[in-house]
């Protein structure tokens, strides 16, 4: 076991950005912490991937909107690598709901989403933070292009990004000087997700995303994971700040 590597834990890696960041992490050397809900084969995929790259991976099961959950996660990557340099808030939530349907969410609906979007980050960051004090580390919290714009798959999603976007400001604040804590904003993202809920739709609505930004490209897992690792490794005086990753949407859309 590597525990002089540095390790970053990373919420809902199974799949997608969160699965692409624990590579990235696993090329610079870093022992990898993955969790999971539901997608156990995906989770010990990702780990064979990752230990080829010679390092160590604990993979956990666990659903971050339960504290005791969040808690143990922590815990087990402690007595199993002693440390944690990084976390990366990745798993979320969404429910689908057109935004003129204002019948279309209850209470249970924001509820549910605040739990894992917003509650889940911060009761990680809370059993997390002394660890990440003591080693000078980064939090990383991935909220949406969604939270800026007002647009998504819900009001409920969009709100509660927004909330995790404004967290991240906050715990910028709480965990300072020893912590720095920064945010993502994907805009549409090239995931198995992404075209798991939008089906025969996908190639559509990506053509039309892609028309929307700048370069007329949309991004990759990949380019996401890319933009965590320069604000969980490299940007060493970087805390407080939220990158948009959207290939230019927003700014092209200003001009429409």
């Amino acid at each position: 076991m590597k525990k002089e590597n540095k390790t970053a834990l990373v919420t809902g890696s199974s799949s997608g950005v969160g699965a692409s960041s624990c590579v990235e992490f696993a090329k610079r050397g870093w022992n990898v912490v993955i969790n999971y809900s539901k997608s156990k084969s995906q989770a010990y995929e990702l780990a064979e991937t990752c230990k080829s790259l010679g390092v160590d991976v604990l993979v956990c099961q666990a659903n971050v909107a339960d504290e005791a959950d969040c808690k143990r996660i922590v815990e087990e990557t402690i007595n199993t690598f002693g440390r944690i340099d990084a976390l990366v808030n990745n798993a979320g939530a969404t429910r689908f709901c057109d935004y003129n349907d204002l019948d279309g969410l209850n209470k249970k609906d924001f509820q549910d989403l605040y739990e894992v979007n917003v509650i889940g980050a911060y009761q990680m960051v809370k059993f997390a933070a002394p660890h990440l004090k003591k080693s000078h580390g980064a939090i990383v919290n991935i909220s949406s292009i969604s939270a800026i714009s007002g647009v998504g798959s819900s009001i409920a999603y969009s709100v509660s990004k927004g909330a995790l976007s404004t967290m991240t400001l906050a715990l910028a604040h709480a965990l300072a000087p020893e912590v720095r804590v920064n945010g993502v904003c994907p805009g549409f993202t090239q995931t198995r997700w992404t075209k798991g809920f939008l089906g025969d739709r996908y190639e559509s609505v990506k053509k039309n995303f892609e028309k929307l930004t700048l370069i007329n490209k949309t991004s990759l897992p990949e380019d996401i994971a890319k933009g965590i690792i320069y604000l969980a490794v490299d940007a060493a005086t970087t805390s407080g700040q939220i990158i948009t990753i959207d290939g230019g949407q927003l700014v092209n859309q200003g001009k429409i």
